[in-house]
């Protein structure tokens, strides 16, 4: 198991990092926002309407909360397609539906229970759009993940 490390830690690092990066990316073509922006809205799940008073300091734990959130979100799939070979196996598919878990679980509980100060209005054009992020992110995690048995390359 331990020689395994290695093998998992990559597919974590690089899907989990690459996804969030592009999350964020998506986030300022959905919203027509830059950046800075975007990621002081991450950091508002725990600053509130202050984080976008408080500048690059703000934008930087945006961009710290959105990696450690990927990161984890890389974890849970790694390691669920370390017992289970048919996310591994399917990656498309499982990361297709590991993007819809994600979107729900974002926009249903995580969202609801921050302190961002976004309403829960919808708005469908906006709910398709997130949606199509959420299923690259979920995309981008699967393909690294389906890489992390011992012995493989998580880029090959």
């Amino acid at each position: 198991m331990t020689q395994n490390r290695p093998f998992i830690l990559g597919p974590i690092l690089l899907g989990g990092l690459i996804a969030g990066t592009v999350d964020i990316g998506a986030a300022c073509l959905i919203n027509q926002r830059n950046p800075v922006v975007i990621m002081q809205a991450i950091a508002s799940g725990v600053l509130g309407r202050a984080s976008f008073q408080s500048g690059l300091p703000a934008a930087a734990l945006g961009l710290v909360l959105q990696w450690a959130m990927s990161l984890l979100i890389a974890v849970i799939f790694v390691g669920a397609a370390q017992r289970l070979a048919i996310l591994k196996q399917r990656w498309i598919a499982s990361g297709l539906f590991y993007g819809v878990v994600i979107y729900a679980v974002m926009n249903f509980v995580v969202v609801p229970l921050s302190a961002a100060p976004f309403s829960a209005k919808f708005h469908l054009v906006k709910a398709i759009e997130d949606m199509l992020a959420m299923l690259l992110f979920g995309l981008i995690v699967a393909f690294f993940g389906r890489r992390s048995a011992a012995g493989a390359n998580p880029v090959a």
